[in-house]
């Protein structure tokens, strides 16, 4: 067994009380509003709360323990998991076709992400209405929101620290609230038949579409599994044990509570509240609160590192990313971070109160949770699991989710568009880029290095040609170090000769693996041609700059190379000589005739390049030494235009 297999493994106390932070901000706020969610407006029957906690608690076996923990986890890629990086597991062993299921749960995860912060940080502050029923809890929501915000591009760790203390006080203070309740109702553990859950949606009115509301109970269960890389397979396995007690607990004691009040009708009381001793509302509250902003920060950081993986997989535009700590993995994208912020400031405004936000959440996940179960599907054959198994694993997830996804449909009208309409543009941004980048990757055209080599070597010695650089650099596409895009020995030889005494040539190879880094040098001719590759993983930002400086100065360690200055008086102070970086940026030619799909493609992905970082920043590297040069991108050229040409009526006479 590898180590890196060993650790993901290792159960710690520290490993445990980081998932407990980390991992189940999302799931173990749900009790907050799950209940009341389902309850709200109905007169409350025997049958309506004892079948919504068997399906709170079948939905949490079936979804969280069994598919997530236990079968999910086991697909760690290189320890890492999330959506992508199941998609890059898989992508290897079959057709192209399972970009769309990655892409969709992608984007309806991050669409996701737009409400959860609210519903979470509302349902804990509209506790203050017990005290203040009039109070206008928008503002607090909207102030703790952008604090939230604000303080990403600071980085979590040394507050990270305290996410495990606070989330353990919090599950073991809803654990036990839950269980002095259940005292009281103890008959409640009738729910435990799933019988209940059958006879719901079989005799309730309307039972069925109560199903939506159920659904909000796991709703943070892809977190399992997209933490997976921070905390360990075993301690996630571990702490989820403690934390699933926790829960269960807690909706018992609220469906206790609630059916100490059959025949009546809850409106605006909250259950999770009401089984709150009143000494301890306050104490409540304030730690509802707390629990919810590390469930939302929980939820943000995991857009982050989403958002990277895709920007790694050529689905997102290149986007500025910053490591504000040196926490593995920790990474903050300011143009991500202000997006959420903004949608999630317009949804407190537009929805108000967590009732209303219900209506939204959970419609999109469910799309997410189907896709996860396509890629875990197509992972279980190329592990060449017994098919019969596969089978039914895949029916019964694809039954259950398909289930609470018809039942969340009812949600659509009454505020899960919003969700819906952001996790399908999110979609469409992700493929126009990643049809766009395809489409400019077939048409480059590639010519033998080696052949050009000769002139090459005759360019930099050929003094009458003013130096451009002493080195020049260029990033390639080529993953062969023989061959060399035909635009870059135009750029060299064509378009205003550029001497240089070493040509550097710079390939980056994204590997599957999430945080690999190695390098390759093929010295092409010394001191005169080299090609250079980068092995990097999909989760680490390719810092070219400082990448390449560590590769020269290895280099120049081991005599392989001597990049002092070829100027005599500069030479013989070993005074370095400059890197001088050539990038190339496309743009649609007007030679183009293309047809009304391609056309919309090329145009979507030209606007998202106008949103993405350029190249030099992109690659990392430092503005100063970088030369930009615009290519322009022929993609059909007209083939129709006939031009003839005229005889002018007065010509002069030869003679």
């Amino acid at each position: 067994m590898s180590t890196s297999h060993l650790s993901i493994n290792k159960v710690s106390a520290q490993g445990l009380l980081v998932a407990i932070g980390i991992v189940f901000g999302d799931i173990g706020t749900s009790p907050l509003y799950t209940l009341a969610a389902v309850m709200r407006g109905k007169d409350l029957t025997e049958t309506l709360v004892l079948g919504t906690l068997s399906c709170v608690i079948w939905t949490l076996t079936l979804q969280t323990t069994i598919k997530y923990v236990i079968i999910t986890l086991e697909a760690d890629n290189k320890g890492e998991g999330g959506i992508f990086s199941l998609y890059t597991l898989v992508r290897r062993f079959t057709g192209k076709w399972l970009l769309y299921p990655a892409v969709i749960g992608g984007s309806f995860l991050l669409a996701d992400g737009l409400i959860t912060p609210p519903i979470s940080v509302s349902s804990a502050i509209e506790g203050l209405l017990i005290f203040y029923p009039h109070l206008d809890t928008v503002p607090i929501v909207i102030g703790i929101l952008v604090a939230l915000f604000v303080s990403q591009q600071f980085g979590t760790q040394q507050l990270g620290k305290l996410f495990g203390p606070i989330m353990l006080v919090w599950f073991s203070f809803i654990g036990v609230i839950g269980f002095l309740a259940l005292l009281h109702q103890p008959s409640v553990l009738k729910a435990l038949n799933p019988v209940w859950a059958f006879r719901l949606i079989a005799e309730y009115p309307g039972g069925f579409w109560l199903l939506g509301g159920v659904f909000l109970c796991t709703t943070g269960a892809e977190a399992l599994y997209s933490d997976m890389g921070h905390c360990g397979r075993g301690n996630i396995r571990a702490s989820w044990a403690y934390v699933k007690i926790t829960l269960l607990l807690s909706y018992a004691g609220q469906s206790a509570w609630l059916m100490q009040h059959l025949g009546n009708r809850i409106s605006e009381t909250s259950p999770f509240y009401s089984i709150v001793p009143t000494p301890l509302v306050v104490f409540s509250i304030g730690l509802a609160t707390l629990a919810t902003i590390i469930a939302s920060q929980a939820l943000i950081s995991g857009s982050f590192t989403l958002v990277g993986e895709a920007m790694r997989l050529n689905l997102w535009p290149r986007q500025r990313v910053v490591y504000p700590s040196d926490f593995r993995g920790q990474l903050y994208v300011p143009f991500v971070n202000w997006g959420l912020m903004t949608g999630c400031i317009l949804m407190v405004l537009h929805f108000r109160e967590s009732k209303n936000m219900e209506a939204a959440f959970g419609l999109a996940v469910t799309l997410t949770m189907l896709m996860s179960t396509v890629l875990m599907s197509t992972y279980l054959r190329v592990k060449r699991v017994n098919p019969i198994l596969i089978v039914l694993i895949t029916g019964v997830f694809l039954a259950v989710e398909t289930t609470f996804l018809s039942a969340n449909l009812v949600k659509f009208e009454e505020g899960g568009w919003i969700s819906v309409t952001m996790g399908l543009l999110l979609m469409a941004m992700m493929l126009f880029w990643h049809r766009g980048e395809t489409i400019k990757a077939q048409l480059i055209r590639y010519d033998s290095l080696p052949d050009n080599l000769p002139l090459l070597k005759k360019l930099s010695n050929d003094f009458e040609i003013p130096k451009f650089a002493t080195h020049l650099v260029y990033m390639t596409t080529a993953e062969d170090a023989r061959k060399i895009e035909a635009e870059t020995l135009y750029s060299i030889l064509n378009r205003a000769p550029k001497r240089a005494d070493i040509y550097w040539f710079l390939h980056v190879c994204v590997e599957d693996e999430p945080y690999v880094m190695r390098y390759k040098v093929d010295t092409l001719a010394h001191e005169d041609v080299y090609f250079i590759t980068f092995y990097l993983g999909f989760r680490v930002q390719p810092r070219i700059n400082l990448l390449f400086r560590m590769v020269v100065e290895d280099m120049v360690k081991n005599k392989e190379v001597t990049i002092d200055s070829r100027y005599q008086s500069l030479n013989i102070h070993r005074v370095p000589g400059d890197f001088r970086f050539v990038l190339f940026r496309s743009f649609l030619s007007y030679e183009n005739d293309l047809p009304i799909g391609s056309q919309l493609i090329m145009t979507g992905y030209f606007f998202l390049k106008s949103i993405a970082l350029p190249p030099q920043a992109a690659y990392g590297l430092d503005t100063s030494n970088v030369v930009i040069e615009d290519v322009p991108l022929v993609l059909t050229p007209p083939n129709n235009i006939r031009l003839v040409r005229v005889k002018p009526k007065h010509e002069a006479p030869t003679e």
